[in-house]
């Protein structure tokens, strides 16, 4: 059995200013704090010896990876994304970085979503990817109008009942 595994489908290259110096001050904060840190610390584990029984070296070689990961993806990303900062003409309909509140047509409950370009969504928070189904199936409605959606395990038949822009 390999490691290896098909590409992720490329996600929408858009993002709220917001987002953007998140991602930009994540990328500062890794490679002028985090990794310089990781680093002396990986030159004190292999300073004390034999190198394939030292815990410590082998988690900082893993810990220096995963930071030296992240960092490429950024560095790759942050040039490639579309920040949004303007509000679309037509206020009434859902588009990228509205806020909505939708209600679930069948059991009454009432849900509310922002949508996020796939680098700064937080389910805690509300933010769904552009990409994500709930959002495709959402996009260019305007207040009351009703729409389905394929959520995991189930369709889902909704109602928008408010649309706003921060």
């Amino acid at each position: 059995m390999s490691r290896w595994r098909p590409p992720s489908p490329s996600s929408t290259a858009i993002i709220t200013r917001a987002g953007f110096e998140r991602l930009k001050a994540e990328l500062d904060h890794l490679w002028h704090t985090v990794r310089p840190e990781v680093v002396k610390a990986l030159a004190a584990a292999a300073a004390e010896g034999d190198r394939s029984e030292n815990a410590e070296y082998t988690y900082r070689k893993k810990q220096l990876g995963e930071i030296d990961r992240r960092a490429r993806y950024l560095s790759k990303r942050i040039p490639v994304l579309k920040v949004v900062e303007t509000a679309p003409s037509n206020r009434d309909a859902v588009f990228f970085g509205a806020t909505m509140e939708l209600e679930n047509v069948e059991t009454g409950e009432t849900v509310r979503y922002r949508i996020v370009g796939p680098d700064e969504t937080d389910a805690r928070l509300g933010w769904i990817s552009i990409d994500s189904p709930l959002a495709r199936a959402v996009l260019k409605k305007t207040i009351d109008d009703e729409f389905e959606a394929d959520l995991p395990g189930s369709r889902a038949r909704f109602c928008v009942v408010a649309v706003d822009y921060d």
